[in-house]
């Protein structure tokens, strides 16, 4: 079990998301990560990934949506801030949601690129 959380002051937090989740931003008490996508399809999708992760972390963010785009809010309401559940949770989701196998060099050829039949997620890069 966790011990006790520790809400860093927004200096911090703005630090550590520029090192390490440079697509996170701090706004008014909570980390936020908008995700864009191609259409209703994809941010179903994103919506049902953190979904799952934020379940099987038993921490919960804040999500708004509409027909392009996710916005995926995370504070520990209990310590009032920004904790390293915050954290441990959003390179999670970065991670599952911005998921290019077909940049690993494996098997996995990931979604075509070229097509958008097939275009869910729009990617920062």
């Amino acid at each position: 079990m966790a011990g006790e959380e520790h809400a860093y002051p927004p200096e911090e937090v703005t630090a550590r998301l520029a090192a390490q989740l440079p697509h996170w931003r701090y706004d008014n008490g909570w980390i936020k990560r908008t995700f864009h996508t191609h259409g209703w399809k994809g941010t179903l999708m994103a919506i049902n990934a953190v979904g799952h992760l934020a379940e099987a972390a038993w921490h919960h963010p804040d999500i708004a949506a509409s027909y392009a785009w996710v916005e995926v809010k995370l504070m520990t309401h209990t310590a009032k801030g920004v904790t390293d559940k915050d954290f441990e949770l959003a390179r999670k989701i970065e991670e599952v949601v911005c998921w290019r196998p077909g940049r690993d060099g494996g098997a996995l050829e990931g979604t075509p690129a070229n097509d958008a039949r097939f275009a869910y997620i729009k990617y920062d890069d």
